[in-house]
């Protein structure tokens, strides 16, 4: 299932053209990236050349998955049922909704195609994505399945 950019441009760029942040802190961003690893926009974060926000939003414009803020966002206990805590700890993803055999997923990560593969085949759905922040999902995370564990 590959995933299709939108826009053809890297996540760097859509932030410089945002004015998010400029060129020297994002090659600032990639030789951290490069030495310790990780996802640029999460290097970003950490290194408080960007928000979380504005992250997640050149996500969506970069590749077209919705947005989904999760902090006062509902989500029936029966929802969460359907993926295992370790699978939504590893991947860092919560089920948020289900209409027939769609599930719907809030990831931080909506780019992380393993994830996706691995909840369809244990859900036996149809995957649909909307991104989140790290900080929401992780929220949705402790408050769903701090019970089930």
């Amino acid at each position: 299932m590959p995933i299709r950019k939108i826009v053809n441009k890297q996540l760097g760029e859509l932030l410089i053209e945002r004015g998010v942040i400029n060129q020297r802190q994002l090659d600032k961003a990639l030789d951290v990236q490069k030495e310790k690893g990780g996802l640029i926009g999460e290097v970003l974060v950490e290194l408080g050349f960007s928000k979380e926000e504005e992250i997640t939003q050149a996500l969506t414009a970069q590749y077209g998955f919705p947005y989904l803020p999760l902090a006062n966002y509902e989500i029936n206990p029966e929802i969460v049922d359907i993926i295992p805590s370790r699978v939504a700890r590893q991947y860092l993803l919560i089920p948020v909704d289900k209409v027939g055999n769609n599930l719907t997923l809030a990831m931080s990560n909506p780019l992380n195609a393993h994830a996706i593969e691995d909840v369809e085949l244990s859900s036996g759905c149809s995957i649909q994505i909307f991104v989140s922040t790290l900080s929401d999902v992780k929220g949705a995370i402790e408050k769903y399945y701090k019970d089930k564990e």
